[in-house]
Formats: C-alpha cells, sequence, structure tokens
C-alpha cells in the first residue's frame, strides 16, 4: 500500500528559508534596536538647547580663562551645580557690553530680581539620583562628564548618561580621577606622576570599593 507523499521534494528548503528569514529579521530588529538606543538621537548626546541667552562657554572659559567655580559654585556642596544668578553675570557686565542687545535678558532679570529661566542641557529620569559634590570632591573632573566646554560656542551635551556608561566609570573610577588642582582643568593629561595616577588618587580620595558603587541604592532611591 502507498501512500501519497504529503510535502514536495522542495518543501524542507522552503522551511529552511522561511525560518533563517524569521530569525534573520529578529536578528535584525535587535541590532536596530541596540543600535536606536544608543545613537545621539535617543541619548542626546551632541545636542544643542536653546537659551534665553546664548551663552558662550567657548568665550568665557576658553577665551577668558574664567573657572568653572565662579558660575557654578554649588557644584562642590551641593547635589546640584546650580547656575550663576543675574548678579554673577552683572559683576562684569556692569562695566562691558552694557547696552548689547542679547544681554537684555540678563539686565532685565538684575533689575527685577526675577531669575533667568535656564533650560537644562543635561536631563536625567526623575529615578536617578546624581550629587555633582559627591562626584567633584571625590575626584571625577568637570570634562569627565561635561567635556571640553571651552570648545563651545553654545553648551552641548558631551556624553551620552546611559546607565552602562555610568556603570563603565561606577566598576572602575581610578581613570576618571584627578588630583584635587585639575578638577576644572580642561584637557588635562595625567602624565607620569606618581601622584597622579588611579591608584594613588583611589586611595587620596578613599574611593568606595566597585561593589559599594554599582549597588543599586547608589544612583536610584
Amino acid at each position: 500500500m502507498s501512500y501519497a507523499q504529503l510535502f514536495s521534494p522542495g518543501a524542507d528548503f522552503t522551511v529552511r528559508v522561511a525560518l533563517a528569514l524569521v530569525l534573520g529579521g529578529l536578528g535584525a530588529t535587535v541590532y536596530a534596536a541596540y543600535v536606536s538606543n544608543a545613537s545621539a538621537a535617543t541619548t542626546g548626546q551632541g545636542r544643542f538647547v536653546e537659551q534665553p541667552v546664548p551663552f558662550s562657554h567657548a568665550h568665557h572659559v576658553g577665551g577668558l580663562g574664567i573657572d568653572c567655580r565662579y558660575c557654578h559654585e554649588y557644584a562642590w556642596r551641593s547635589s546640584h551645580a546650580g547656575l550663576p544668578s543675574s548678579d554673577t553675570c552683572m559683576h562684569c557686565h556692569k562695566e562691558i557690553w552694557t547696552d548689547a542687545p542679547m544681554l537684555e535678558p540678563v539686565r532685565e532679570s538684575w533689575r527685577t530680581g526675577q531669575p533667568l529661566m535656564w533650560r537644562r542641557v543635561y536631563e536625567l529620569p526623575e529615578h536617578v539620583f546624581f550629587d555633582h559634590a559627591a562626584h567633584v570632591n571625590g575626584g571625577v573632573g568637570c570634562e569627565s562628564c561635561h567635556g571640553r566646554v571651552d570648545r563651545m560656542p553654545l553648551m552641548a551635551q558631551a556624553t551620552p548618561l546611559q546607565m552602562q556608561w555610568c556603570l563603565d566609570c561606577h566598576r572602575d573610577p581610578g581613570p576618571n580621577l584627578r588630583p584635587p588642582d585639575a578638577i576644572t582643568a580642561l584637557g588635562w593629561s595625567r602624565g607620569r606622576e606618581p601622584t597622579a595616577q588611579p591608584e594613588a588618587l583611589q586611595a587620596l580620595y578613599q574611593t568606595p570599593p566597585a561593589g559599594y558603587l554599582t549597588d543599586c541604592s547608589a544612583c536610584h532611591r
């Protein structure tokens, strides 16, 4: 007794091709999602934010040599770096560029006492806790997160701020540590000075072990 063949001779090939296409499509989808998640469009890296006054770090920091601490004094003693008040701006601009149209919002803020509504460049999710003082006083330089602001005519987000980016440093913080006098330095080079090496700096700052730094509660509270 013979039975009719259930599948044609080419069915096996067809099934193999279909499976390959399905698996290939899934792989391509996963890869595309990974690339998209790491792209600047998602992370905001390189993003410029329009401000009420077009403040140039390239001019003030790179050209005039103003130190980060002059405008962001709270970064050393608070979880928030803070933004300069209009009084800080007017220390200079009462004497120079006194009639510049672009600075009228600063003068108006100074006259009325109403703070300028600067827009945040670095945005973290609400469930993420970041302490500027802990990082700065722990030896992490401003440049590590904010990049070469002395080359930025307009402030842009220099780093991706993704969890993996933070964890890379928390697992091995030594390479991102600097001596206390180099925290605000831009373009700083470690060189061969023994006291500037990662191991020496971790001892100086008494850096917590990686297990503590990578614990969920370190950033999520």
